[in-house]
């Protein structure tokens, strides 16, 4: 493959930048991978792993002279970031996101950013439970999809040109309007998120079943909503905050829904949980014929690096 972007930096460390970083440098997308983590430990362990080309000590320093900067931070400091960086970016550099919210990160981003500098939001739906530089590995977006929400004075070339990169990594790029996207990650990961730490929570507090019990006898569906809820917690706290309406509008849909089968549990009507769950399945079906998922057992994770949106 060839070269991209000649220099990459990477604002934010964690899984996501980490796999981002390993991804290109072992394709060789771009000529140097430049990293910054506020924290000094999350830097001193880049630097141990060899995450990127160069670590750097200050936000200016990482974006200098870079033609891609990549805001991998929690959607909460986007703003605060893009208005540190912006003296210092390159005229004609390209800014990204990798956040799960799109209209929020653009009212927060766009105005601290210049004139002379392209802001093209993305999201990559890609992801595990775990989170720190040493989560990312270099397959992480191998045939999963990578949204990118350009604005509508966005420059085409620019747009291309992180497309590009997005599909270099292995990822399936695809465009939406940001107001949409929002929606439709309430519907497939920001509700299902909330029902899941909802459902860890109930079972920490119903006292009737030990803690010992809810591990040691966890099944798949129990075992699933442990691992969605052990997700980073100040990138969940600043998803909901920053994407309400539409996660608010999901989840009293849901509880809608949760109505009518609560009757038809109550009033033992078979019928009607047989209908809706094998309209339910087919959902399901449909996921794993587009090469979302498998039939496996694991739910086509692998231990190590189980994936989740």
């Amino acid at each position: 493959m060839s070269v991209i972007y000649d220099r990459i930096a990477l604002i934010g460390l964690g899984l996501i930048a980490g796999s981002m970083s390993l991804a290109i440098r072992d394709r060789k997308l771009a000529n140097e991978v430049v990293g910054y983590a506020r924290s000094q430990q999350t830097r001193d362990t880049a630097r141990e792993i060899g995450l990127c080309d160069r670590v750097t000590d200050s936000l200016a320093e990482a974006v200098a002279d870079a033609d891609l900067v990549v805001l991998a931070v929690p959607v909460g400091a986007m703003g605060d970031v893009a208005a540190e960086i912006a003296p210092h970016l390159k005229p004609g550099a390209t800014v990204t996101d990798v956040g799960s919210v799109k209209q929020a990160v653009i009212d927060a981003v766009q105005p601290q950013l210049p004139d002379d500098v392209h802001f093209i939001p993305g999201h990559p739906l890609a992801g595990t439970e775990h989170s720190g530089p040493r989560a990312g590995f270099s397959t992480l977006f191998i045939n999963r999809w990578w949204l990118l929400t350009p604005l509508p004075d966005s420059d085409p070339q620019a747009v291309d040109r992180l497309a590009e990169l997005v599909s270099a990594m292995g990822a399936k790029c695809d465009r939406m309007e940001p107001g949409h996207h929002d929606l439709v990650l309430a519907v497939t990961s920001h509700a299902p998120h909330l029902i899941a730490f909802t459902m860890v929570g109930v079972a920490d507090h119903l006292r009737r079943v030990t803690d010992e019990e809810v591990i040691q006898y966890s099944a798949a569906g129990f075992r699933d909503f442990t691992r969605i809820a052990a997700s980073d917690p100040t990138m969940w706290r600043d998803v909901f905050l920053h994407n309400k309406e539409a996660t608010l509008d999901i989840l009293g849909r849901f509880t809608e829904e949760l109505f009518t089968l609560q009757r038809a549990i109550r009033m033992g009507d078979g019928q009607q949980l047989h209908d809706y769950f094998t309209r339910t399945r087919g959902i399901r079906r449909g996921i794993i014929e587009a090469g979302q998922d498998t039939e496996a057992p694991d739910f086509g994770r692998v231990a190590t690096s189980g994936k989740s949106d």
